[in-house]
């Protein structure tokens, strides 16, 4: 499972691997956090910014470190715990119940899930239906059946969760960094991110307020967790032709 991670990383484009690196070594202040190591290095030093996927190795690393005890790491030989082992406790965090038999992917949906979990309850009914449209979903039903659908959308996977990991991890990143994902053309991508932009932020607060109450580790790990599964919906389902059937 580790090698999948950094596989997908080092396959993702450039500017995606720049926000999960730089959300892992710097704060949202843009300072270099105290406990990251890996700017300093010489492989930071002559690729970072232009070059990122020959740091997808040093930047998942330095992600399992954030999300390792610093003895064990030490006993570990100067590595974190396995990626499946950082998203799994991360998760247990946000109070997500995982089965041993889910795959990192299963994973990283069910957090996304949270995140909509998180922000549903402060979107109207119209906010909802026009919400469902961007993700290809029909838009009629009371209320709590349009809640009801996205949630099956998000966690069947597919062009449905894609288009909330983007409207996620773009919000994450703007939280973040102070700038949020490049998106290549698309009318409804840029429709939904339009639409959601003050209600997702409303959803971004509450998780935040949840991964301050966690720990100070969990504020690199799980928005580096966030924009791993963004990576990884984009990679499987970013080229999908219902993309053109929305747009």
């Amino acid at each position: 499972m580790t090698n999948s991670v950094y596989n997908l990383v080092r396959m993702s484009s450039n500017d995606d691997i720049r926000i999960l690196c730089d959300l892992v070594t710097k704060d949202k202040n843009g300072n270099f956090r105290h406990a990251e190591k890996l700017s300093g290095t010489h492989n930071y030093q002559n690729n970072y910014p232009e070059n990122m996927p020959s740091l997808a190795t040093a930047i998942v690393d330095e992600v399992r470190l954030f999300g390792g005890n610093s003895f064990m790491n030490i006993a570990r030989g100067g590595v974190g715990p396995e990626y499946s082992e950082v998203l799994r406790d991360a998760a247990s965090k946000l109070k997500i119940r995982c089965r041993s038999s889910e795959s990192d992917e299963d994973v990283e949906r069910h957090i996304l899930e949270k995140t909509f979990d998180n922000v549903a309850g402060s979107l109207g009914e119209q906010q909802l239906k026009e919400m469902a449209l961007q993700m290809g979903l029909p838009a009629n039903g009371s209320r709590q059946a349009l809640i009801a659908a996205i949630q099956m959308a998000i966690k069947a996977g597919g062009f449905q969760s894609y288009v909330w990991a983007v409207t996620v991890a773009n919000a994450v990143a703007r939280m973040a960094l102070g700038r949020g994902l490049t998106i290549a053309a698309n009318a409804a991508l840029t429709r939904a991110l339009s639409i959601f932009a003050g209600p997702i932020g409303w959803g971004i607060n509450a998780l935040w307020l949840l991964i301050d109450i966690a720990g100070p580790a969990y504020r690199v790990t799980i928005p580096a967790i966030i924009q791993i599964a963004y990576m990884r919906q984009k990679a499987r389902y970013g080229e999908l032709e219902q993309w053109k059937k929305v747009s």
